[in-house]
Order: structure tokens, then sequence, then C-alpha cells
């Protein structure tokens, strides 16, 4: 029993729990309804349909009616009471988000300070970038004066692998060329050349490569310092991963296709990454990424966090980093045309490329009702 929960036990009970998707974003907003009239908000990280499906079928029969203060026993119910189907995580992260949203608002509380209490006032963002031509040092520059000059302040950048017509993601276990290596390895020198003292950056993959290709990119990237190489790999745990990190001069990190803690423990249990990268709408919500973050600290690991999601998603994983001891930084969509600062009614206060926690009930987050109506996605209902 958390005592800060308890009087006010049994007080509201949910009455339904409805969904949307909105354009430019690939996940799905949440919204749980009470007979209070406090609502709660979440984000799934699946397509509209499929969380409405999921909603219909499987989630508001294990729901409706309960107490939404009872968030973990939920969480426990929806991950393992859902036959003959496999549970769908990244809906259930979505409802487990909007319950403890709920729960904060409640009883007048930010999520952050609910759930443990914070370690951080203020969290790391970086945001995804590249210059438009990696191979020419010029244009490299130029892609930094414009970073320099973002009223954001970010201080981290995270950049892909260069995509051409003989580099391309989507290609699993895809064997480079050495040739095609050095390649790589150049535009990265320039990049890190052109960031200077004053960036640091991510080197990111897609889970393409087989393990050769991802020790040589990792051997011809050591110069240039980066943070971390993201998802180098295929997904799911083997050898591979342990080999490795083993063998690569920078730190190597992988998790925003990982669901739960269980899905984590074998990377960890096999010193098999540097950090994790969870995704709280992929990952299991407030309750499944405190798991997971709570793990890796028995291993020393650090966390960071993955979010292409909208400012639902953004403030969850804000609260959630606030709430674990080794965290690094989040990603962040912020600033690249998706409306995620117009969606809300309060400012999102950045400043040098860090966040304010806000103190706010719940996530903190009033939605602007006209920029959801006018963003959805083609076909999406408005709150169905």
């Amino acid at each position: 029993m958390n005592p800060i929960l308890d009087p006010e036990r049994g007080r509201v009970q949910i009455t339904g729990i409805k969904a949307m998707q909105l354009q430019k974003h690939p996940q799905t907003l949440i919204k749980i309804e009470t007979d209070v009239g406090l609502i709660g908000y979440g984000e799934a990280g699946t397509h509209g349909p499929i969380v409405r499906a999921h909603l219909e079928k499987e989630i508001l029969p294990l729901l409706k009616g309960q107490d939404p203060l009872e968030v973990e026993l939920h969480y426990e119910r929806m991950t393992t009471l859902q036959h003959p189907n496999m549970p769908n995580i990244p809906t259930i992260s979505g409802v487990d988000i909007a319950l403890w949203d709920l729960a904060g608002k409640i009883l007048d509380r930010p999520v952050s300070k609910l759930l443990t209490g914070r370690y951080r006032e203020k969290v790391k963002l970086y945001t995804n970038t590249a210059p438009d031509n990696r191979s020419d040092k010029g244009a490299c520059h130029e892609w930094v004066q414009r970073l320099k000059e973002d009223p954001h302040g970010w201080q981290i950048v995270k950049v892909g692998f260069p995509l051409g017509e003989d580099v391309q993601v989507g290609k699993p276990s895809r064997m480079l060329l050495p040739s095609e290596i050095r390649q790589i390895g150049q535009g990265f020198d320039n990049i890190s050349e052109a960031l200077g003292d004053a960036f640091d950056f991510i080197v990111h993959c897609h889970n393409e490569w087989d393990l050769p290709t991802a020790i040589n990119a990792c051997q011809v990237l050591a110069s240039c310092q980066p943070m971390w190489i993201e998802d180098p790999l295929p997904v799911p745990y083997d050898e591979t991963w342990k080999a490795l990190k083993a063998a690569s001069p920078i730190r190597v990190i992988t998790g925003e296709k990982l669901e739960l803690p269980r899905q984590f423990y074998s990377f960890l249990a096999n010193d098999a990454l540097d950090a994790i990268h969870p995704d709280i709408v992929f990952a299991g919500g407030f309750t499944g990424c405190r798991r997971i973050a709570q793990l890796a600290e028995l291993f020393y690991i650090p966390v960071a966090t993955h979010n292409i999601g909208s400012l639902i998603h953004t403030m969850a994983t804000v609260h959630f980093a606030a709430t674990v001891r080794d965290f690094v930084a989040t990603e962040s969509r912020i600033g690249q045309g998706v409306f995620i600062e117009e969606m809300g009614q309060h400012d999102l206060n950045i400043t040098d490329g860090y966040i304010q926690v806000p103190d706010r009930p719940g996530l903190g987050v009033e939605l602007v009702e006209e920029v959801l109506k006018a963003n959805l996605a083609q076909g999406e209902p408005y709150w169905n």
C-alpha cells in the first residue's frame, strides 16, 4: 500500500477510455474518464485503430468501474490477464501513463513526486538532426551554425547513419562493405569537427547491421568520440550484443523496441550494454519503466529515453526521467514541426537544452482542443 494514495482510495471510478491519433505522430493519445469529471491523459506507442480495438475488447472490461488509484494492480492485470491473446504493451503503456496522470490530479501532486520524488528539477534533452551533406565540411559547419542559433539551446544531437542508394536502413542484419564503413567514418569525422566542443552527439542506427559491420562501425567512429552508438544490431538479445560491447571502443546502447523488464533483463544480466534506452510508450508506461530503471540500477547501467511522440509522451518522459537516479538525457521532437509546443496551454520552459519538470498535478498538461482537432490523423475520430 502507498500511504500517499490510501486516503483517496475508492472515491473515484473509471467510466470510459477513449483514444485518437494525431497526424505526424505514429502514436495515439489516450483519455481515461471518471465519474467525478477528472481526466487522465496518456500516449500509446501504436496506431489509433489498434489501440481502440485493444481498449474495447481487453482493457476497458478490466478497468471500467475500478478505482484509478490502484495503478500497479491495474498494470499487473493488464499485462497478465489478457487471454488468449498476448497483451499489447504499447496500448497498456498509454493506459498506465493516463492512470498516473489521473492519480496525480486526484491527489493534487505531480506524477514524479507521486512516484518516488525527484532526483532533478530539469531534464536534459537531445534532438535529431544532420547536415544536408556530411561529406562537405562547409555544409557541416553551416548546420552547426543553425544549431547554435536554435532557441532551445541544444547541447546534444542524435545523427543517423548516412542514407543513400547504397546505405539504407530497414535491411536487417545487413553487411556493409569496407568502403561504406570508411565513407561513414569520414562523414562523422566531418560532423565531429564541425560540432567541436559545443555539442555532444549520438550515432543512431536502426537495428540493421550484422556483428562484423557493427564492430567495424564502432572502431571507425572511435576517433569522433560519440556519446554512444544506438541500436547497431537486430533487436532481440543474443550473444552478438555481448560480443559487440566487448569489442567496441565506444558505448553501446539499445532499448527503444524492448518491452517490460523481462526483455531488458538478458541484456543487463549478460553485460551486453553500456546504457539502456527504453521508451515509456512502448515499454510499459511509468510502472513498467520504473521497474526497468530499478533493474538497470542493480547493474550500474545508466538510463536514457527514446521519444518520438507528442506533448503527452514528452511530459511523461520528463516526469519519469526526474525519478531515475542515473539518468542521462531524453530524445525529443520539440522544434521539429510537429506542433508539440502548440498542443498544451503552458510553456515548456526549455533553456540550454534542459526542460523544467512541471509542478502542476499529474503530467502538468492541459491540452488545447483546437490544436488537436486541427491535427487529427486522416480518418481518425475525435476522442472515440
